[in-house]
């Protein structure tokens, strides 16, 4: 029965009371069994009694609870059965529904158990003493004390305690708050937000708010307020209520009315009890819970699944959800002639001694390359402008381009910066022995992963999707069109966030998909809230019913369509249950079953309705594909090599633009070209051979991999057409002939990275 409506003694869990009564009761049951087989017919009853009173009182307060908050109940049925056993003298019938009411009870404590939306990861992270400048110098108070006007000074790696407007330039990290990865430069004069970490070099602010009215306490109370509103859980049983319970008494006083005996209805009240909807369903579901834990997804009770199976509009954040969080290096620009890869290790090699996140994704890029990096020294860190040491005997300096570039900047500086502007990305220039080197362009690349998953979603039943980010408009457009997604809310902050999703939720079921503290309201406040998580525990697994554990959201997909399997089978096996009860209804209405065999019969009805719920453990549909281990190595083998591939792409648009009209640098072409013909199609011809067949077995369905077989095709084509163009030009090619030769170059190059980004998704993903 619903337990959990009345409320257990202080320090007494609701668990552990409800085992503690289903122990005694069964235990009773049992003793009353041995007394009746030793011919102790009285000490039998009296013990059967007894348990049937226990579970009187547990159903009294059941229902003066259910009362209490004027929801509808079923319990008044055993309540009824209960009684009537005592009035007609059927002891062990009433012990029998006095157990089934004590295992109901256990099962749906365990099933609809949700794990508490705490705020110990914000309230762990909030900012709690700020350092106020006077003309005595600097003093450490409680955030609280901090007025406005006040003149702060935050130091390096530091929370910014309050809202307030900076006095110095520096850089921040502001994920918390907008979601958005990359480090912000602020000026002096900006205003910054509290709850945003310090990147650059310490700075001074002057307060514009108290710590009460800051930006990161307003986002602690939306989540406080978003879980404030959401709905309880409400039972499965509880939801026919208003039609079961006057048909059952309507049926038993019937009974009563035409034969004039009352043993009747009390054995129609007995098998009426709607057992199968208080254990088939929490089994089911407790079951959904378990399959989907297995795929990596955490769903925190039986609430959540329902919920999740019932969502209809899903809402994601960009950063950390479609894309993958942290910048990583989309493209080299070097200087005249430096070797690109060269550069990368140098530069990786000093940035090993740093801790920042520009500086970890430079050296993920060269280890992803296989260079070997060596050791640093003289490490210096300039603040606010890089980072400065020696390598291999050469100077390194890595940083802002004012502190890199001459003035004016060269050709290929300025394209690389025209570039960053259009694509958004982040800029890191490099200098080698005080010569200016190259620059890395770092972007937040979107999950390979993510245009396949929300195909799935759809096909397990969401109907609209929305991008709701605090990045820029052309940005999410961009990941928006990718993806797929039917709208997109660009540079909105939590609180707009929030609105979205409660003007969503009231027009369908939402999934709210998120990852960071900026995302914990609308968690909160969807639905049902979905957290990435696999990098640590945080505000927003804390706000979120489901977490995936998983550094990847298809595993979304494995649990909607394992929510709606549960709830399927869940909602057919109480059906039956209670098809079959309605059949021992009418045969207790005319006086075929007693009492004591009607709850002997409604335990098998309960152990079939059971049965039919634990099916839910068996293989069923999901968008996970499993590779055999032989297809799981070839597989690896192939994206080790595409990965070690990935910067030719880049280099062909570099050569490309290297082709000038006045001095074509036509050594280099012929260097690209070599190694197209060597290294690129070769592994493109092992593709076709080796993983094609593989998708093919893993994907199924009509020709899965025709797209990927054009497009080799394709680049085969354009390379052998280069190589034939080139051989054809003289020593000193015609204008026309190199815009040919360019032409083909950026059209080789757009077509490799769709390339890419089509085995990324449809056949590496899957790895």
């Amino acid at each position: 029965m619903k337990s959990s409506k009345a409320q257990p003694a202080p320090g007494f869990s609701r668990a552990g009371r409800d085992v503690l009564l289903f122990t005694a009761a069964t235990v009773l049951l049992l003793v009353g069994v041995a007394f009746a087989l030793a011919g102790n017919e009285v000490f039998a009853a009296g013990v059967w009694i007894a348990v049937t009173v226990l579970g009187l009182a547990y159903s009294t307060v059941t229902i003066a609870v259910s009362l209490r908050h004027r929801r509808p109940s079923v319990d008044v049925i055993a309540w009824l059965a209960l009684v009537g056993a005592l009035l007609v003298k059927e002891p062990l019938a009433g012990a029998i529904i006095a157990v089934m009411l004590f295992t109901g009870g256990v099962l749906e404590a365990r099933a609809s158990a949700r794990a508490k939306r705490e705020l110990s990861a914000l309230a762990a992270r909030a900012p709690r003493i700020a350092r106020r400048e006077d003309p005595d110098g600097v003093h450490e108070i409680p955030v609280a004390e901090v007025a406005i006007g006040d003149r702060l000074l935050v130091g390096a790696g530091e929370i910014v305690p309050v809202d307030g407007r900076l006095l110095e330039s520096t850089s921040f990290d502001e994920s918390a708050l907008s979601g958005e990865p990359m480090p912000v430069e602020r000026p002096a004069g900006d205003d910054v937000r509290s709850g945003v970490v310090n990147a650059g070099r310490p700075a001074r602010m002057t307060a514009t708010e108290t710590a009460a009215r800051s930006a990161y306490t307003g986002v602690l109370r939306l989540v406080e307020q978003a879980q404030a509103s959401t709905a309880p859980f409400v039972r499965l049983a509880d939801r026919f209520a208003l039609a079961f319970v006057p048909l059952t008494l309507a049926v038993s006083g019937l009974a009563w009315a035409l034969s004039g005996d009352p043993v009747r209805a009390v054995a129609v009240l007995v098998v009426a009890t709607p057992c199968p909807l208080l254990l088939a369903a929490p089994i089911a579901i407790m079951s959904g819970l378990s399959r989907a834990s297995r795929h990596g997804v955490i769903i925190k009770g039986g609430a959540a699944l329902e919920q999740l199976a019932a969502g209809r509009v899903l809402l994601f954040d960009k950063t950390g959800t479609l894309t993958r969080g942290r910048p990583t290096i989309s493209e080299i620009i070097t200087a005249g002639d430096a070797d690109a890869d060269e550069l990368l290790r140098l530069s990786a090699s000093l940035d090993q001694t740093s801790a920042h996140v520009l500086a970890a994704a430079i050296v993920t890029a060269a280890r992803d390359r296989g260079l070997t990096l060596a050791p640093a020294s003289g490490v210096e860190e300039q603040p606010g402008y890089g980072l400065l040491g020696t390598v291999d005997g050469h100077e390194v300096r890595l940083g802002k381009a004012a502190w890199i570039l001459e003035s004016p900047p060269p050709a290929w500086a300025r394209r690389a910066r025209r570039r960053a502007a259009i694509d958004g990305s982040l800029t890191v220039f490099a200098a080698v022995d005080g010569r200016q080197a190259g620059v890395f362009l770092l972007t937040d690349p979107l999950r390979p992963d993510a245009p396949r998953m929300l195909r799935a979603l759809r096909n397990a039943g969401i109907q609209r999707t929305v991008l709701i980010t605090g990045d820029r408009a052309d940005i999410a457009e961009s990941v928006g069109r990718i993806v797929g997604t039917d709208a997109v809310y660009a540079d909105r902050d939590p609180a707009e966030k929030l609105a979205i999703v409660r003007d969503e939720q009231a027009a369908a079921a939402t999934i709210m998909v998120g990852d960071g503290i900026n995302d914990a309201p609308a968690l909160a406040a969807a639905g049902v809230g979905v957290a990435l998580a696999a990098r640590g525990a945080t505000a927003s697994a804390e706000a979120a019913d489901v977490v995936l554990t998983t550094d990847r959201i298809d595993g979304l997909a494995d649990a909607i369509f394992i929510a709606h399997r549960s709830r399927r089978i869940a909602r057919r096996a109480a059906g039956t249950g209670m098809a079959l009860s309605a059949v021992a209804m009418a045969l207790a209405a005319v006086g075929l079953l007693t009492p004591t065999v009607g709850a002997i019969l409604q335990e098998g009805i309960d152990v079939a309705a059971i049965a039919m719920a634990l099916t839910v453990l068996l293989p069923g549909r999901i968008h996970t594909v499993v590779l055999a281990d032989a297809d799981l190595a070839a597989a690896q083998r192939l994206y080790a090599q595409h990965t070690t591939l990935a910067p030719l792409i880049e280099q062909v648009r570099s050569v490309a633009d290297a082709l000038s009209d006045s001095a074509p640098d036509m050594e280099r072409l012929r260097d690209l070209l070599d190694r197209l013909e060597l290294e690129l199609l070769p592994h493109e011809r092992a593709e076709e051979e080796q993983l094609l067949p593989i998708i093919a077995r893993a994907l199924g369905g009509p020709d899965p991999t025709g797209a990927f077989s054009r497009t080799h095709a394709e680049i085969e084509h354009r390379v052998r057409r280069l190589r034939r163009c080139f051989d054809d030009i003289g020593d000193v090619p015609e204008p026309d002939e190199l815009t040919e030769l360019r032409a083909g170059l950026y059209g080789l190059h757009a077509i490799m990275r769709l390339h890419n980004a089509q085995e990324e998704e449809n056949a590496f993903s899957l790895l």
